[in-house]
This record gives structure tokens, C-alpha cells and sequence, in this order.
């Protein structure tokens, strides 16, 4: 059982309940563990939010984010594409404080994301954009 779902949407926030609604699609049959679901969800909307406020900052809102979603029998990924400049979240990660002792606002979503997701990366493409992938096993 593989689920594959695409949306693409412009740079702007208000695109948000937009995306979260698209999302729901995925989520049929629901995932047993509600918990889980809510995780996915806010892995989704932080990754948008990233890439509208940071990847696409400087870019006119008419830029699209495309974005992907797959469920498995085990798990969900999730692909934000951007066209934003190259950004390395590996080492942006380690300079983020520790959660708990991090009262900036930049930089709280990617660690709020590398804590509750399986996986998270943000990669360049062949296409010369970056793809933000997510994987949260269920």
C-alpha cells in the first residue's frame, strides 16, 4: 500500500490551511495513534513555514513550493521543494541551542522538526532546487 499525493502552492503562509487540508488526504485510513498524525502534521506545516519564511524570503510570492506526500504501511515522507539558496541543516542544527534552552525564535522549528521526525534533510536536486524531506515512522 503506497498512498502518493502532490500539491503545489505559492510562497505565502496563508497557503497554510491549504496545505494542512491537501495533507488530510493521507491520512485515510486514519493512523491508529492520533498522536502520531499531529506529529506528521506539524512536521508539514513547520517544513512549509521554513521554506515561505527562510528558503523563499527573498523571492516573489508567485514562486511555487511543491510539495509531496507518501504513506507506506510504516510510515509517511513528506518532500518540500524549494528554489531557495543552498542551506546546510545539518551544521544549522548542531548551532541550534538545546531545545530546552533555546528561547530565540530562529532555528526552534528545524529543532522542534529533527525531534520529532525519523529523518530530516534538505538536499539538493537535479532539477537545481532542494528538496526538505521528512520521514516519520508510524
Amino acid at each position: 500500500m503506497n498512498h502518493k499525493i502532490h500539491l503545489k502552492v505559492d510562497t505565502d503562509l496563508n497557503n497554510s490551511a491549504q496545505v494542512l487540508s491537501w495533507f488530510e488526504q493521507i491520512n485515510r485510513p486514519p493512523i491508529s495513534d492520533a498522536k502520531i498524525w499531529w506529529q506528521c502534521q506539524t512536521l508539514l506545516i513547520e517544513g512549509f513555514a521554513n521554506i515561505v519564511e527562510h528558503a523563499h524570503k527573498n523571492l516573489p510570492v508567485e514562486t511555487p513550493i511543491e510539495l509531496e506526500a507518501v504513506r507506506s504501511r510504516e510510515h509517511i515522507e513528506i518532500r518540500i521543494m524549494s528554489k531557495g539558496p543552498a542551506f546546510d541543516l545539518a551544521r544549522k542544527l548542531q548551532e541550534v541551542a538545546a531545545f530546552e534552552d533555546n528561547d530565540q525564535e530562529r532555528g526552534r522549528g528545524l529543532k522542534i522538526m529533527s525531534e520529532i521526525a525519523d529523518k530530516l534533510t534538505y538536499e539538493p536536486t537535479k532539477d537545481a532546487r532542494y528538496c526538505l524531506f521528512i520521514s516519520k515512522y508510524y
